[in-house]
């Protein structure tokens, strides 16, 4: 995997997507990060830009920045970027220069995967979208391999469910692409079953997003988050399914705090994912 760096733990790779702590500053990512027990850090904003590769501690920093993930027994998981598939003129054009960031980012911190999403298809004809989508994959996969880096498609938006995502990544057909699972959404937003999304995605699947959930019909996303366990995603069944498979990749909490700031705190809501994910792995916990 290119320059990756080679992550030496007893047990799963716990990592957490910095959604889930929006307003803390990077040396306070990096404290909790390894206080709470965590092998990594998947970038998603900080402080407000999303935009990581343009702030200081990953410009003109970012020799100090790695110094401390370093000392501190942390890695880089991701670089989750904004880039959509679905896209054309500037959008496109911003794209290349997002995953050129993005890449140059990796190769300097040992990151082997950049997130991307497919986008919302609006109007167009599913099929057009797709080869739409897995033209631009491709383009993108391009830019990335000199720096050994594989571009993730998160199961998210018009891409969610299992016969999308698999006749998009069977059209790339790019050798530097994987899925991203992320657990909650196929199950929660179509009712697929974790047993469907491993049958059709499992040798596809590089990485994974974790979060749990209650239905709430009556509101706007159609459920609630809260902590791993509480909800009735059925969690415990995912982790077993994918061990089965022989998954060896990233367990990483996708606490959406910055969108959704009247879930718990990420004081509560990081540690909790530690202790849950632990006890999951142990068969301790349901």
């Amino acid at each position: 995997m290119g320059n990756a760096i080679e992550l030496e733990t007893t047990g799963i790779k716990l990592s957490f997507s910095t959604l889930g702590c929006p307003d803390w500053p990077i040396d306070q990512i990096i404290e909790r990060a390894a206080a709470y027990g965590y092998d990594g850090i998947d970038m998603r904003g900080c402080q407000g830009v999303m935009a990581v590769y343009t702030l200081p501690a990953f410009g003109p920093e970012r020799a100090s920045t790695k110094r401390r993930l370093e000392e501190a027994g942390l890695v880089v998981s991701c670089f989750s970027s904004s880039v959509t598939l679905v896209a054309d003129g500037d959008k496109r054009a911003a794209n290349v220069r997002e995953i050129t960031a993005y890449a140059q980012l990796c190769e300097f911190f040992g990151t082997p995967y950049i997130r991307v999403f497919g986008g919302a298809i609006g109007a167009a004809e599913r099929a057009d979208a797709c080869a739409a989508a897995a033209e631009h994959l491709r383009e993108l996969s391009a830019l990335a391999r000199p720096y050994g880096v594989t571009l993730l498609l998160e199961t998210h938006d018009d891409w969610t469910r299992h016969e999308d995502v698999e006749p998009l990544m069977a059209l790339a057909d790019a050798g530097d692409t994987a899925v991203l699972w992320d657990v909650h959404h196929p199950y929660r937003m179509h009712g697929e079953q974790p047993e469907d999304t491993l049958a059709a995605l499992a040798p596809r699947i590089a990485y994974t997003h974790w979060k749990d959930s209650v239905p709430a019909p009556d509101t706007k996303h159609g459920h609630h988050y809260c902590l791993l366990g509480e909800g009735d995603v059925p969690l415990r069944r995912m982790f077993e399914l994918l061990r089965e498979t022989g998954y060896d990749g990233w367990y990483t909490l996708e606490w959406e705090k910055k969108w959704h700031p009247e879930i718990a705190e990420p004081e509560t809501a990081l540690p909790q994912y530690v202790q849950y994910m632990r006890a999951l792995e142990s068969g301790q916990s349901g």
